[in-house]
């Protein structure tokens, strides 16, 4: 977000060199591309993802898609993975089924989503990052939280430039584009994350917090899902100023511990480190068996019980994954893990469960096993009720799992259940 002051400090993305007064180009090198803004010297956090991912990969590799409409998706769900901006202009969105992408860009390239090639670039990615500070917290494949604080020293320049210079290798090393949202936290660099892009570099300061939240809708609120929304609705609040408004203690008696979250994020205060613990980089149950089991139903049963919990965890923390791994430990203490990646985020116990089941019925050949376990992986950030308008055809299941939900919460997590978990309490 530029600083509407054409004094502040800044300097050339291009070329690094500082801004002059007043100036529409570098003085150094003409380049256009000039960052401003009052406390740019003094922020350290950042929020970096690269540009219509997938995409990008996709036309890197392929010179020829470079000036088309490219979709990376289909396959058995049939929905839009993403797309380039091309496409993006024609009105076509993530999440989107197929057909109606195809209605608005009948021209269209589609491409099945190659997720070990994106792995692998993105580790690409992640390498560069790591190069710029070692506080790097992954949130997916291609996007993270990074703290630049006390590099000054070891970069020769502040942490602003260095994450010029970082996005500007990621486009000449690697071959896509990246943009980058400078803040004091990593709230404030998150919700700016649509601002500036492709190729952006955008700043919000503490100062310009609350106004530039003011105006923006309650869903902005990290792990504010539908159902929370709803609520909110309710109780007449449908922007982010009205909670501005509000007192601490007025907001937790009506919400809750939810209630001192609302309160701070929406004044654009966030006291969470960028992290690199690994355990941030998963969310898994697993559960060791009172007796060795070998039957199938029984362990589609646990399974079922180990998928459920790690949807709980999953939308308690506001992350969908995008990998799902079933983990079975013999009645000998040999480990086996089998993973299938999903071709988008999901946080709903039942599309976990779906998704591991074959891996599942291949290892059910008559072995013992002790232990059974799911994990999620490849996280992104997902709010509670955002994958329910994802695709049509999951809508009733989907519906099911929300009510299952609402009915726990309302009356404990043995109200109710489907009846695949019964087997696995006998």
């Amino acid at each position: 977000m530029a600083d509407p002051s054409s004094y502040a400090p800044g300097f050339c993305r291009d070329c690094l060199a500082d801004t002059v007064a007043d100036e529409r180009r570098c003085h150094a090198c003409h380049s256009p591309r000039l960052v401003r803004h009052s406390e740019i010297n003094g922020l350290s956090v950042a929020h970096i993802d690269c540009d219509a991912f997938y995409a990008a990969v996709e036309k890197r590799d392929d010179p020829t898609l470079a000036d088309k409409p490219v979709i990376v998706g289909g396959g058995t769900r049939g929905v839009v993975s993403t797309c380039c901006y091309i496409a993006r202009i024609r009105g076509v969105r993530s999440a989107m089924p197929m057909f109606k992408a195809l209605k608005l860009a009948p021209d269209a390239v589609v491409i099945r989503p190659n997720m070990e090639k994106y792995a692998a670039v993105g580790h690409e990615v992640r390498t560069l990052m790591l190069q710029a500070t070692p506080l790097v917290e992954p949130l997916s494949i291609d996007e993270a939280f990074l703290d630049l604080t006390g590099t000054a020293r070891l970069h020769g320049r502040t942490p602003a430039k260095t994450l010029a210079v970082l996005i500007r290798d990621i486009e000449n090393k690697i071959g896509i584009t990246a943009s980058v949202r400078l803040a004091p936290n990593k709230y404030l660099a998150k919700v700016a994350s649509d601002l500036e892009k492709p190729r952006g570099y955008s700043v919000i300061g503490k100062a310009e917090a609350l106004t530039f939240l003011a105006g923006k809708p309650v869903s902005l609120i990290w792990g504010v899902g539908k159902a929370m929304q709803d609520t909110l609705s309710k109780d007449g609040i449908s922007l982010i100023g009205q909670m501005q408004k509000m007192e601490k203690n007025d907001l937790m008696r009506r919400y809750g511990s939810m209630g001192a979250r609302l309160y701070h994020l929406s004044r654009g205060e966030d006291m969470r480190v960028v992290s690199t613990d690994d355990s941030s980089k998963s969310i898994g149950a697993e559960t060791t068996l009172n007796h060795d089991v070998a039957d199938r139903e029984e362990l589609e049963a646990l399974l079922w019980a180990m998928a459920q919990k790690v949807s709980r965890r999953a939308k308690e923390q506001g992350y969908g994954g995008h990998t799902v791994t079933l983990k079975l430990k013999t009645s000998d203490f040999k480990l086996r893990t089998r993973a299938t990646t999903l071709e988008d985020a999901t946080q709903l116990a039942h599309r976990m469960y779906d998704a591991v089941r074959p891996l599942l019925h291949k290892e059910t050949t008559g072995t013992k096993f002790r232990l059974i376990g799911v994990a999620l992986s490849h996280l992104v950030e997902m709010a509670d009720g955002e994958e329910a308008t994802i695709d049509p055809r999951l809508e009733a299941s989907t519906r099911a799992e929300k009510a299952i939900d609402r009915i726990r919460a309302k009356f404990g997590k043995d109200a109710v259940d489907r009846g695949l978990s019964l087997k696995a309490k006998d």
